[in-house]
């Protein structure tokens, strides 16, 4: 289990059980903490109500180790005269919270004078909202010593030192990095894509690149979060760094790769995945088409009508219906007539697959669903302190989504 790691060093634990009855509540803070808490306030509000269960686990498990030590007046594997029993294993217990059910291992003792009973798993002593409050601290504000130390304190009332904390943060952030490492099964069809997000960085404020990637499993039609990468710009070295990643990590050769048209997107594929098509997003070339008309009043006319050419039968309707159109606007629109001719056939890859999985696989708004859902459960941050925190909580999202999509419905049947 990830929390056993967190064994006492050399250097001693200072604990302080705030009340060994009953866990805090969020009304015990002091006059300069007041400040905070209207942010938290607002991150309760908006984006975590589903939670984010595995982080609450390890939180939760670490701090009733850190309890429990408290208990038993004594460090793991420490003599000490002063010793009130000694641990003895773990026990599963499932823990249904507002942030999803929790498997914790809740720590137990023998020959003490009573029982471990952890002070937040107590009826009533420990409520949803000071679980998320830490949670929504600990990944929000990024890794501070300081600051986590005060949300160990809101989350199971102990006063716990840096040497703790950084030991704690370390395996946070060692779990994450293990999910974005791990090794992937055989790809059939790959989406990717980019959003961005606020960071301050050397004393400015910039827009930090989040690439993101699903995969449709070869195996079973299920699809999955493959990974999730962080940087300054979307420049090729950048997505050439990311998908080297994926296929390093077992993808294989997908069927189909969609995305939309950035430079650097197209040089990292040609030089990653130079054997897989491409297929060019259908809901961005119609975005993109806009700039090439010449008057507000054609723009309607213009959609529908590359519609017609996306919404073809087969690759020879399609193509067909594209020379009408290029030459249709030849005259009234030469620059809109030119680019149709060089960019729309890169949106036609789609019909070189079975119909029954085009519709999901034209376009790239699967990943543009999921940035939606990034963006709004890291809005509420506002400015990150840096691309470590913005991976970290991206990390935890992309996580629990990627395991609701395997274990959930078949997304594209073979």
């Amino acid at each position: 289990m990830l929390y056993q790691g967190l064994k006492a060093s050399g250097q001693s634990w200072k604990l302080r059980v705030l009340n060994p009855n009953t866990a805090p509540t969020m009304t015990r803070h002091h006059k300069q903490d007041t400040h905070t808490e209207d942010p938290i306030n607002l991150l309760l509000e908006h984006g975590l109500s589903e939670g984010l269960p595995q982080i609450a686990e390890m939180l939760m498990n670490a701090a009733m180790l850190i309890e429990r030590s408290s208990h038993l007046r004594t460090d793991p594997y420490e003599r000490s005269e002063g010793r009130n029993g000694y641990a003895n294993g773990f026990k599963d217990r499932s823990f249904h919270s507002a942030v999803g059910p929790l498997k914790l291992r809740v720590p137990q003792t023998r020959d003490a004078d009573e029982p471990y009973r952890p002070s937040m798993l107590e009826t009533g002593s420990r409520s949803d909202r000071s679980l998320k409050v830490a949670i929504a601290e600990m990944y929000l504000q990024g890794v501070s010593t300081r600051r986590v130390t005060k949300v160990m304190e809101k989350l199971c009332g102990l006063e716990v030192s840096s040497a703790q904390v950084s030991r704690l943060t370390a395996e946070l952030d060692g779990t994450f990095e293990l999910w974005r490492k791990r090794p992937l099964p055989p790809i059939a069809h790959m989406i990717i894509d980019a959003t961005y997000i606020k960071v301050r960085i050397g004393g400015s404020v910039r827009d930090c690149a989040v690439f993101t990637a699903i995969g449709v499993r070869r195996d079973d039609g299920k699809r999955m979060i493959l990974g999730v990468s962080a940087a300054l710009s979307e420049a090729e070295v950048h997505w050439r760094t990311f998908l080297v990643s994926l296929k390093e990590r077992g993808i294989g050769i997908p069927d189909s790769i969609t995305s939309d048209a950035h430079e650097g997107i197209k040089a990292a594929l040609r030089a990653v995945f130079n054997a897989t098509p491409w297929q060019r997003c259908q809901f961005h070339l119609q975005q993109n088409a806009q700039a090439y008309v010449p008057k507000v009043d054609m723009r309607e006319a213009v959609g529908a009508d590359i519609r017609t050419v996306f919404n073809a039968p087969d690759l020879a309707h399609a193509e067909e219906q594209l020379d009408s159109i290029v030459e249709k606007y030849s005259k009234s629109a030469p620059e809109l007539s030119a680019w149709m001719q060089s960019a729309i056939p890169e949106g036609l890859e789609i019909f070189n697959l079975p119909e029954h999985k085009r519709k999901r696989l034209r376009t790239s708004n699967a990943c543009e669903t999921l940035n939606t859902q990034i963006k709004r459960r890291t809005k509420v941050a506002g400015l990150f302190p840096n691309t470590d925190s913005i991976l970290r909580l991206v990390t935890a999202i992309l996580m629990e989504v990627s395991e609701e999509w395997e274990t959930g419905k078949t997304y594209i049947k073979k």
